[in-house]
């Protein structure tokens, strides 16, 4: 393992001499993803179906397609869901406007927002009711983005990439702070972040890193195998923001050629022509299936040897969403 590391990090690409895959570690499921579908899995066998979600749990094709065969109801907006009836709310977080709708419907809530994802609501909350003007650095249009946004649309502005930092306007230069979406290139955000400093000085940082653990992770693992690499492969949805980084951190740091899919299905076999090693990764919303699934196509066309390059380990968990453990609770102790 560590020969392969090795051979990595000196950007040696292997030649013509034998084909190899370079799996990169950690990949997959983040725990804040695990904790949303486990919460919908549970919420199915709890209440039994349908059980309501709104937007995507997470943002991967195959494991939405999985749950509404189980009888999840993925909707747009809560007012798609029957009053009185189960909903929850997606790990990208939403605005206590889609709260207050939820209530006014007297809908039952499980909220699945990554915690991650909610300290940077609260972030937010906090710098709001301090009148600072707050830049988030982020994607327009992106449901985390939005949720974020909504806690306080009066402070909060966001910047799309270090291009629209010319656009951005504040009330008092001296009180400005930063946050950004958790699953983020950390490199282009750091640029986002020089240009705002250029134009602010006393920009202030984040009181903890806001991009999460899992995304970065994943992006200096592909950045360790990315300079071996004649063809990088990232698993995962075209509306995955960390997977599509992943991507464009593989091409960065050096692979020849990147490509992101779903599934094996949507492999083409040219890109194999003359590539000797491929690397493997998945975004953290691609449950691992899918990467095994992939690794048997590359096996079945000749790459076989599989090494793992693993740059961290990641032992963290999170618990259920709170109303969900009190029901699971109320039930377990009702039978005893």
């Amino acid at each position: 393992m560590a020969g392969v590391a090795d051979a990595a990090a000196g950007g040696a690409r292997s030649g013509g001499s034998g084909k190899r895959v370079l799996l990169a570690a950690p990949r997959g499921y983040c725990a804040g993803v695990d904790r949303a579908v486990i919460a919908v899995e549970k919420a199915l066998e709890h209440y039994g179906a349908p059980v309501y979600v709104r937007k995507e749990i997470v943002h991967n094709k195959h494991v939405v397609a999985t749950l509404s065969e189980r009888g999840a109801v993925f909707v747009d907006e809560t007012d798609q869901v029957p009053e009185g009836a189960t909903v929850i709310f997606s790990a990208h977080g939403v605005s206590p406007a889609v709260h207050e709708s939820a209530a006014q419907r007297q809908l039952k809530t499980i909220d699945a927002t990554c915690p991650l994802v909610t300290k940077v609501h609260k972030e937010a909350v906090r710098f709001a009711k301090d009148d600072y003007d707050i830049l988030l650095v982020g994607h327009e249009g992106h449901e985390e983005v939005e949720g974020t946004a909504g806690e306080a649309p009066q402070h909060v502005q966001l910047v799309d990439g270090p291009e629209s930092v010319d656009a951005v306007t504040v009330r008092d230069p001296e009180k400005v702070i930063w946050l950004s979406q958790t699953t983020l290139s950390v490199d282009e955000t750091m640029q986002t972040v020089e240009r705002l400093r250029e134009r602010f000085p006393t920009l202030q940082d984040p009181p903890s890193d806001d991009i999460c653990y899992a995304t970065q992770n994943r992006q200096v693992a592909v950045k360790k195998i990315a300079p071996s690499c004649d063809l990088l492969v990232v698993v995962g949805s075209a509306n995955s923001s960390n997977s599509v980084r992943l991507v464009e951190v593989g091409l960065q740091h050096g692979a020849a050629a990147s490509y992101r899919v779903d599934h094996k299905g949507e492999m083409d076999e040219s890109w194999l022509d003359g590539v000797s090693t491929v690397g493997v990764t998945s975004g953290a919303s691609v449950p691992e299936i899918l990467v095994t699934d992939l690794l048997a196509w590359l096996a079945e066309r000749g790459y076989g040897d599989v090494e793992e390059v693993r740059t961290a380990s990641e032992d963290l968990l999170f618990s259920l969403p709170r109303e969900l453990r009190a029901d699971l609770k109320a039930t377990s102790a009702a039978k005893h």
